[in-house]
This record gives C-alpha cells, sequence and structure tokens, in this order.
C-alpha cells in the first residue's frame, strides 16, 4: 500500500475518476473511506450534499431517451430516474463501500431488511442457521408462512443439499465469539449450498467473508457504518461470481418494488460515517480485547470484585483453543471484535449493574461512539438473563475499566 503511479515528467497530467480507481487499490482503506467516491457527483463539493429529490428529469434531447434508464456520460453513478430505484446518497455510499467491502454493495432500509432480501433471492428449502440476533429469525419466521422453509440448526448442515443456505453469524450476538468460515465454507462446497455470513460485529478492517468463500456478505450498517447510533442502514456484499450470475441485478430490481430502500438522510448520514470507520472500528476493537482480557485475569482473584458479580467472559479474543489452531487469527487479521459479553453469577445483579455506570450507557444497538452495556433480557426475549452485551466505544481505556469497577463494588456494597 502506498504506492500510487505518476506520469513521466513534462507529460500534462489531469486526474480523471479511470486513473483514480487504478490507484485506489494500492491505498490504505483509511485514505479510500475518504476518497473512493471523489468522482460520483460532478459537483465541485469536497463534501457530499444532501440530496432530498424522489424523482430525476430525463434527457432534453429525445434522441438520448433509452427507456428504463437516464444515464448522464459525465456522472455514470450519478444518474437517476426515481429514488424508489437508486438515489444519489444511497448510491455514493454504495460506491464508498464497495471500495471497502472488496465487493459490489447494495444499501437497504435496515439490516433486516437486507436479510430479508437475501433469503429472497436464494429461495432455499432449507436454511441452516444457528443462534446469534433473534431478529433474523424472526424474518425467517415471517418467510416461513410464505414459502415453508425450514430453519435447521448449523450443527445440522450434513444434511444440506444444493441451493440450501448455510448461514453464519460472526462474530455470534450477543457473546463475541467466533465461528470458523473456513470450515463452513468447505461444507457448503461439499453439499452444494450457498454461504452467507452475518459480518455485523466485525466489518473490515476487522474481517471480510469474502476472501474466505462466502457467496454474500451481510451487514446492519446501523451499527459500524452508521457508528454515531443516529441512523438505520442494512446491506449485502456480493461475491464477484455471484455479481456475474446476476444477483446484484435481481437485488436492485427486487429492491425497486418492495420498497426497502434506504433514505436520503441517511445516505447522506452513512457517507459521512464511512470516512471514519477504520479509524473507529480498530479502536473499539483494541479496546474490547484489552477489556475482556482484563475481566478475565481479574476473575481469578479472590480479592477482585470482578469474580464476585461475574462468572466468565466470552469474547473471540478468549477463544484460546481457536488462536492455537490458526483459523482464528487467519479469519480476524485485523482485530477480534468491540463486542464481548459478561455473564452475572445472579439475574438480580445483571439487572442491576448497567445503572451502575456512569460511562457505559445501558441501551440495545451497537457499533456508537459511545460504549454500551446491556442487559440483554430487555431487547432479546430468549436470552439468559445473566447475560450482559459489552459493546465499546472510543472513550478512554482506562477510564472503561475504573467505570466497570466502581459499578461492580456499587453493585456489591448494596446488594451482596
Amino acid at each position: 500500500m502506498g504506492s500510487i503511479t505518476t506520469p513521466d515528467h513534462g507529460t500534462k497530467f489531469v486526474l480523471t475518476a479511470e486513473a483514480l480507481n487504478k490507484a485506489l487499490p494500492n491505498m490504505h482503506p483509511s485514505t479510500r473511506a475518504v476518497h473512493a467516491d471523489d468522482f460520483v457527483t460532478p459537483h465541485r463539493a469536497i463534501a457530499p450534499g444532501m440530496h432530498t429529490a424522489v424523482n430525476f428529469r430525463y434527457a432534453r434531447d429525445p434522441e438520448d431517451l433509452v427507456p428504463e434508464e437516464n444515464k448522464d456520460p459525465n456522472a455514470p453513478d450519478d444518474s437517476h430516474v426515481y429514488s424508489r430505484y437508486t438515489a444519489p446518497n444511497s448510491k455514493r455510499l454504495e460506491v464508498l463501500l464497495r471500495s471497502l467491502m472488496g465487493g459490489e454493495v447494495i444499501t437497504y432500509s435496515t439490516g433486516l431488511s437486507a436479510f430479508h432480501a437475501m433469503v429472497i433471492l436464494i429461495n432455499p428449502k432449507k436454511i441452516f442457521i444457528g443462534d446469534g440476533y433473534h431478529g433474523c429469525h424472526g424474518v425467517l419466521d415471517i418467510i416461513q408462512r410464505l414459502t415453508g422453509i425450514q430453519k435447521l440448526e448449523l450443527t445440522d448442515v450434513d444434511q444440506a443439499v444444493p441451493g440450501d443456505i448455510i448461514h453464519v453469524e460472526t462474530p455470534l450476538n450477543p457473546t463475541g465469539e467466533a465461528r470458523n468460515l473456513a470450515y463452513y465454507r468447505a461444507k457448503a462446497t461439499e453439499k452444494g449450498a450457498y454461504l452467507t455470513v452475518d459480518a455485523t460485529f466485525a466489518p473490515p478492517p476487522l474481517q471480510n467473508p469474502l476472501d474466505l468463500g462466502a457467496d454474500v456478505v451481510m451487514h446492519s450498517g446501523t451499527k459500524y457504518v452508521g457508528g454515531h447510533s443516529d441512523m438505520l442502514c442494512g446491506l449485502l456484499v456480493l461475491a464477484e461470481e455471484r455479481v456475474k450470475q446476476g444477483w446484484l441485478k435481481t437485488l436492485h430490481k427486487d429492491r425497486q418494488y418492495i420498497g426497502s430502500v434506504m433514505g436520503s438522510f441517511e445516505g447522506w448520514l452513512g457517507i459521512r460515517s464511512a470516512r471514519t470507520m477504520q479509524l473507529r472500528v480498530m479502536r473499539q476493537a483494541e479496546t474490547a480485547q484489552k477489556l475482556a482480557s482484563w475481566l478475565q485475569e481479574q476473575l481469578s482473584d479472590p480479592k477482585s470484585s470482578v469474580g464476585k458479580v461475574l462468572s466468565h467472559v466470552q469474547h473471540a479474543s478468549l477463544q484460546k483453543d481457536d488462536l492455537e489452531n490458526g483459523w482464528l487469527q487467519k479469519q480476524m487479521p485485523g482485530g477480534f471484535g468491540p463486542v464481548f459479553s459478561i455473564w452475572a453469577h445472579n439475574p438480580e445483579h445483571a439487572r442491576r449493574l448497567p445503572s451502575r455506570m456512569y460511562v457505559f450507557q445501558h441501551a440495545t444497538s451497537l457499533g456508537g461512539v459511545e460504549s454500551l452495556m446491556e442487559w440483554r433480557a430487555m431487547s432479546d426475549a430468549g436470552c439468559d438473563k445473566r447475560l450482559l452485551r459489552v459493546s465499546c466505544g472510543i472513550e478512554e481505556f482506562e477510564d472503561l475499566k475504573a467505570d466497570i469497577l466502581q459499578g461492580f463494588e456499587s453493585l456489591l456494597r448494596d446488594f451482596s
């Protein structure tokens, strides 16, 4: 990275979109996040404008009219017909994310809209899915009423047949633990099934499931693409082979009629936020690993308040056997994710602990600049009532550690 070819001395040089796109792959993701969409619009503004238009004027010359198209040769990525099809802000965000995610990107109104679109696209007889986000299971329950799709556990993957989906969420919600994508890729290949991955908890630069053979990767962009707890977003990232098969074109057509498009304001917020995703996610993942490691060490100290409140900690960085086997480090070369879980000895302590915090906020969702500690039973009825999900923000590590300690000590003082 960092290599840019310049023209020979004396040659007149004017930067073009083609030249920039040729240079971008050699640049660091943090640089691409700022410049990958420089040529999307012919407007010269550095920061993107926020477009609210619903419809767009056709070409004035009748000779230039092409049914169902409205291409401007000066801005092919900024040509639109109707905002239920494509729109300036969401399209520009897709161009930017394509450079960061390593595959063609299509955006949606929410992460669950993206998951819904993916299942409709493939239309399997069976989907093999483990624990993880309860919302995806809710979507499957709805689809089951329409198609009769069978929902099976990942442990039943040997029952897969060609056309089925093997859906792996990694890192897992709410524990932050990782699953071996190479193993499931091998199973999908053996059975003729498709491998889809929910990588919401660890976007690039932490991991990229396309590099490990995923057919489709989904993200709830509400989390780390948004990063500021102020927008809803979902996205699908397609492997090149699936794009060649026409999957992207079908997804665009499906979205056009189902109507699960991203709003103009959310698209604008997404562009703003994706600029700093690399910086935010790397810091958040580093903080989570340090906190999880520190808590794990504290569990063995009989004098520490940590062991008196918590029974155990879960995070990908604590999967020692998988790290020693090598697959986990290969799968997550950039870090192990900003989310982990802690388990209280009893449900009452878990219920009360978040309210004792100064820095950690007691709220659902994750991925924002502020750290959260959620008694997970508040938003997931099926979750064990002893579990707390921790999402690390960008605050200073020592402040987060001190907040946890004072919260534990306060809890023990009043409810021991």
